[in-house]
């Protein structure tokens, strides 16, 4: 990479730190990758001419916008009108349950 690596934020500005006389601020880490996923990362890496490095930098910003512009996570309600259990269905266990739902199914 021309000017060596740049680590860019989620908004694509250079991240320096004050004082760092405009250095990129790094920070190094080990993290367990799977054998086939490094494989093929580093296949990748070689055919794009770019590093191991660069290509880990760009999933994580890709999966970090993807994350914030998704917003947070919101359960619809699935709830329906009803008077509750229905006649005769009483609490019970999961079993119990299950076999009354598919009674005369064949299950």
């Amino acid at each position: 990479m021309p000017g060596g690596p740049k680590g860019l934020g989620l908004d694509g500005q250079e991240l320096t730190g004050p004082g760092a006389g405009g250095m990129v601020l790094c920070m190094k880490t080990t993290v367990s990758i799977s054998e086939p996923l490094l494989r093929a990362a580093k296949k990748l890496a070689a055919e794009e001419r770019t590093t191991l490095r660069a290509l880990i930098e760009e999933g994580l910003r890709r999966v970090l916008q993807g994350r914030q512009q998704r917003g947070p996570f919101r359960l619809r309600r699935a709830s329906f009108r009803g008077k509750g259990l229905q006649p005769g269905v009483h609490e019970g266990s999961f079993d119990w349950i299950r076999d009354q739902i598919y009674e005369g199914r064949g299950a």
